[in-house]
Formats: structure tokens, C-alpha cells, sequence
């Protein structure tokens, strides 16, 4: 007479032996560990978002506490940072934070980084309001919680064209360096080049070099987000344009270089460095 459990089981478990059954229970849990992991890779899958946006928060938080906390440490303990330091530091943490979260969200911290692998066909258009949305919160959280420990305004933290460099000037500068950051990081993306991680490397080492010898001209930004959060949280918007004009038509050239260098976007490599991979993928 057989239970209720009995009732259900399989018949084919039920007349095999010992061993038999021990390797059929084997060959389901691995059947079932797959299905667990293919869902966890699967990016479409919408349970997953939270963490794709989870990790856009907080390394968008980390990159404007480093990118911010240099000018209004400096401005509240003057002479403690140099110049050098303030521009560096933001390519170091961001390297930081891209081998660090890379394969979870893709690691864009830029508003101009989800719209450019938008553009190339390497990132699905529906997320792009969730991932800007994102990065702007850990932003303005990071403003907020410095302004807390340093007690100085994040006004100090804003980015404006330097002495004597007219608006239209900053925005040259600042297209072009985005144009620079954009092309290095959908260029190690892309699968013709089989950089993997040392991309963090390339892409934290340009923002450092960019920010060392243009910081003068426009703050070397390259990113409305951590532009435009000191000015929402002190409510300061002297020179917002050219932190939103600049790098959005530096991004638009770099999407049509890459064009030039690599013809039509959509493959398989970069769509998995610009999406995520929340776990090692199973082989095939």
C-alpha cells in the first residue's frame, strides 16, 4: 500500500534500485541547480533587476563620494588634497568598482555609458530609464552624506568651465573626452577585442589621464550624473548645459566611431559586458 507521497513519485524511481534512484536524484539536482543558475544569469529575467540597480546605486555612490569628496575636503582642509589626487582618484575607484561589479549591472556609474550601449544595440532600451534613474540616487545620496561628514555645501563639489574658458569652449572639451571615455569602454567591450577585465584597467586609467590635463578646462567631468548631483542637492545650476551637451554629443561620436571601427553592434560579448552576469556562465 503506498502513501500519499508514494502516490506521486515516479514510477520509473520507484522500480529501480538503490543506485539507480541515488543516480536519478543526482541527475535531477543537477538538472535543477541549472535551471537555478540560468535563471540567475538570465538578464531578461525581471526578478533579477533589483540587483542590476542595486549595484548602479551604490557604485554610483562610491564614484561621486571619491569624484566629490576631493574638491570639498580639499575646500574645508585646505591644502590637505592636490589637484592630482582629486582628477585621479575617480579612475582609480572606478576600476575599483568595475572589477568589483562589473559582471553584476555592467558597471555603467554614466548615464552616457547606458544610452552608448543603448545606441550599439548591446543594451535593451527598457532598462535605460532605470539605470539613469539609479546612478543619479547613489549621486545625490553621496553629495548628501559628505555634506554631513565634511559640513561644507556640495556646491563646492560642482564642475564649471574654468578662468577665462567660455561655455561653448567647456563643451568642446567635454564632448571630446567623452568621446575618448566612451570609445575605450565600448572598445573593451567588444568582443574583437578579448580585453575581459583589464578593461577596468583601460577605462580607470583614461578617466585618471583626462582628468589630470583637462581638469582645468571644464573639471574633466564626462558624466551629467556626477555633474549634475552636487547642483540638485545645493541647488546651484550655474553651467548645467555643458555637463548634459558635451558628453551627450561626445557619446553620440564615439558610438559612430565605433561604426567606423567595428561596423554594427549587437554581439554577444559586449551585450554581456554591458548587461551583467550575475554568475559564471555554464558551459555549453
Amino acid at each position: 500500500m503506498h502513501d500519499k507521497a508514494g502516490k506521486q513519485a515516479d514510477p520509473d524511481i520507484q522500480g529501480a534500485s538503490a543506485s539507480q534512484q541515488a543516480t536519478m536524484v543526482h541527475v535531477l539536482q543537477d538538472r535543477l541547480e541549472g535551471l537555478s543558475i540560468d535563471r540567475f544569469n538570465n538578464f531578461e529575467d525581471p526578478r533579477q533587476e533589483w540587483r542590476r540597480l542595486a549595484s548602479e546605486i551604490f557604485g554610483s555612490f562610491f564614484l561621486v563620494l571619491v569624484a566629490a569628496g576631493g574638491d570639498m575636503v580639499g575646500h574645508a582642509f585646505p591644502g590637505s588634497i592636490g589637484n592630482a589626487a582629486v582628477v585621479v582618484a575617480p579612475g582609480l575607484m572606478v576600476m575599483a568598482m568595475i572589477m568589483f561589479m562589473g559582471r553584476v549591472s555592467g558597471a555603467h556609474f554614466n548615464p552616457m555609458v547606458s544610452v552608448g550601449f543603448a545606441l550599439r544595440g548591446e543594451f535593451p532600451w527598457k532598462r535605460v530609464p532605470g539605470y539613469i534613474l539609479a546612478q543619479f540616487i547613489g549621486g545625490v545620496v553621496a553629495v548628501l552624506l559628505l555634506q554631513q561628514i565634511v559640513h561644507t555645501s556640495g556646491q563646492w563639489a560642482m564642475t564649471v568651465p574654468g578662468h577665462h574658458v567660455s561655455s561653448l569652449a567647456a563643451i568642446g572639451a567635454e564632448a571630446v573626452l567623452t568621446m575618448g571615455l566612451l570609445s575605450v569602454i565600448l572598445g573593451t567591450a567588444s568582443g574583437a577585442q578579448q580585453v575581459g577585465i583589464l578593461g577596468a584597467v583601460a577605462v580607470g586609467g583614461y578617466i585618471a589621464l583626462a582628468g589630470l590635463w583637462a581638469s582645468p578646462l571644464s573639471g574633466a567631468s564626462m558624466n551629467p550624473m556626477r555633474s549634475l548631483a552636487p547642483d540638485l542637492v545645493s541647488l546651484h545650476f550655474h553651467a548645467w548645459a555643458v555637463y548634459v551637451i558635451g558628453p551627450f554629443v561626445g557619446m553620440c561620436l564615439a558610438v559612430a566611431m565605433a561604426y567606423v571601427l567595428r561596423g554594427p553592434g549587437g554581439d554577444r560579448t559586449a551585450a554581456l559586458a554591458a548587461q551583467g552576469s550575475l554568475a559564471s556562465e555554464r558551459a555549453s
